[in-house]
């Protein structure tokens, strides 16, 4: 299978911003096309699209939540780029904080609905549509899903969230068993704490210091460090780490 090095063709779900936007940019920078997917924010989407290097690139909008949404999201960002996808990355997630002492069970039961919708079913669907998408092209592609330090070490006040970036793993290495024969290598990042316009307030005062002090290292990542991983994984060099959990975390959680 002959993956290319560059001009590939590249979909990031959830790239209006943080991670998503640092990723889309180092594809673009890598000489490919990328289709810049959102949900809500498209003014930031269209921000992320105004800064990425190079041509042909797409903005697509849509709810990925549902079947019938991640259906008309990948058929748009497929036409955008020519046809076909040549590499997914599943990045888009949802992370509302819901620890079960002091969530009522009307609203625990609607986060996990949203939880397992946006951050599993979601990328199972888009991983589908993707993956059947570069079956028939025969010419191999990359998916990589965008997992969590959480997924291991547990998540107390986001467990949906863990629960489901743990899923988001294990899916990943069923697929890459299955679609390594078609050329298709499959892999997940397992980030720890990394700096985005979302969490910055977290990073502030007392609890920033014990954040930073999670990691020897004594800070958290940037986006940047993140997405280069995620480009690698995606690379051609990168076929024989097909099914691979990839910690990115700065030795703060160390798992066997």
């Amino acid at each position: 299978m002959n993956l290319p090095a560059t001009d590939r063709r590249v979909l990031v779900s959830g790239a209006s911003r943080g991670l998503g936007r640092a990723v889309a940019r180092a594809f673009a920078a890598n000489g490919d096309r990328v289709a810049v997917h959102y949900n809500s924010r498209r003014t930031e989407a269209e921000s992320t699209l105004a800064s990425l290097d190079g041509g042909g690139h797409v903005l697509v909008g849509g709810d990925i939540s549902d079947a019938a949404g991640a259906a008309r999201v990948a058929d748009e960002a497929f036409a955008g780029l020519g046809g076909g996808v040549d590499v997914l990355v599943n990045n888009a997630a949802v992370n509302v904080r819901h620890p079960l002492p002091e969530t009522p069970y009307a609203e625990w039961a609607a986060q996990w609905q949203q939880h397992v919708a946006v951050n599993l079913l979601a990328t199972a669907n888009l991983s589908h549509l993707a993956g059947r998408r570069m079956i028939d092209q025969g010419t191999g592609g990359r998916i990589v899903n965008i997992g969590s330090r959480g997924a291991f070490r547990g998540e107390p006040d986001h467990p949906a969230y863990g629960a489901t970036k743990a899923a988001v793993h294990a899916l990943g290495q069923s697929l890459a068993v299955s679609l390594g024969p078609y050329g298709i290598g499959v892999a997940s990042v397992a980030p720890g704490f990394f700096e985005t316009e979302r969490v910055a307030a977290r990073l502030e005062g007392a609890e920033g210091e014990a954040i930073r002090a999670q990691s020897p290292f004594g800070r958290v990542a940037d986006a940047d460090e993140i997405a280069a991983a995620v480009r690698w994984l995606a690379s051609p060099e990168a076929e024989w780490a097909s099914g691979t959990v990839l910690d990115l975390n700065g030795a703060s959680h160390l798992r066997s």
